[in-house]
């Protein structure tokens, strides 16, 4: 298949490889032109911009936030997608911008879905995504082949685009409280002195034996958030959608509200660009141990 891929930064470089891979013909495009040109020698075409994607059909956005989105589509790929042409959204965003997003493209005799995805850079390098997609039935089917050369798993949520976006805000939502309350019990056995390292190992061999739990259990006993594979100042963000989405519909959140003022005060210590599991080490700070 013909596609457009923008936005090339940790999650997105891998997936379009993957596509790549899997025999598609794959038109890229990122502000930084050297991150696309590194796909190239990989059998990639490189659009000088967001609209010469629109050429392929199909275009897959992968971008950081709701700002990013709005250059590219905003930014000539709307104008240039022909009637009946496909705009897939993978990135996490607001709810009100994929609503936005799907009444544009509507407007213009286009198609929209709503795809975004859970998991990390190396996830995304080894097509282990889990895929929330949401939109026009038909155009979830079109994209069967792509959804499949990415991820493990995608799950349909139905027809109205941004029920995937609420569910991926969820999502993360749930991620980070359980970094919040990990670190909070981690910080707790810290200070009667015992080994963050042998609790880890304890609790996620016993009660929380998911991998989410070893994880990031693992990250926050050896107090390891560098290199980030999703930084904090984007957990900020995720978790602020949520509490917008949540206030739209009068949906109270009263955790989310302490997680986002932990990952403001961590940014606010300047660990903006650390990884996001650093919520742990702002709770560990609060607690007087570093």
């Amino acid at each position: 298949m013909n596609v457009g891929f923008a936005g090339l930064g940790q999650m997105g470089t891998g997936m379009a490889r993957n596509l790549i891979k899997a025999g598609h013909q794959v038109t890229v495009y990122n502000r930084t032109r050297s991150h696309a040109e590194q796909l190239a020698a990989e059998g990639a075409k490189v659009a000088d911009s967001p609209g010469a994607l629109a050429d392929a059909g199909i275009v897959i956005t992968m971008l950081a936030d709701d700002s990013a989105v709005e250059s590219v589509v905003f930014g000539g790929l709307l104008d240039r997608l022909p009637r009946g042409g496909l705009h897939v959204s993978m990135s996490t965003i607001s709810v009100a911008l994929s609503q936005r997003l799907a009444a544009a493209h509507k407007e213009r005799g286009q198609n929209y879905l709503a795809a975004p995805v859970f998991g990390r850079p190396e996830a995304a390098a080894a097509a282990k995504l889990f895929i929330v997609a949401a939109g026009p039935r038909d155009q979830f089917e079109r994209c069967a082949e792509l959804f499949s050369a990415l991820g493990q798993r995608t799950f349909y949520v139905g027809e109205e685009a941004h029920r995937a976006n609420v569910i991926k805000l969820s999502g993360n939502f749930l991620i980070a409280s359980m970094v919040e309350s990990l670190g909070e019990a981690t910080a707790l056995v810290r200070k009667y002195g015992m080994d963050p390292r042998e609790y880890i190992e304890l609790i996620t061999s016993t009660l929380f034996p998911a991998p989410v739990y070893q994880n990031y259990g693992s990250m926050i006993a050896q107090e390891k958030y560098q290199p980030a594979g999703f930084r904090l100042r984007l957990g900020l963000k995720d978790v602020r959608l949520a509490i917008a989405a949540a206030e739209s519909v009068a949906c109270p959140m009263p955790f989310a509200s302490t997680v986002h003022d932990h990952f403001l005060t961590g940014i606010a210590r300047g660990m903006e660009d650390a990884d996001w599991s650093a919520l742990a080490q702002v709770v560990a700070q609060n607690a007087g141990l570093q």
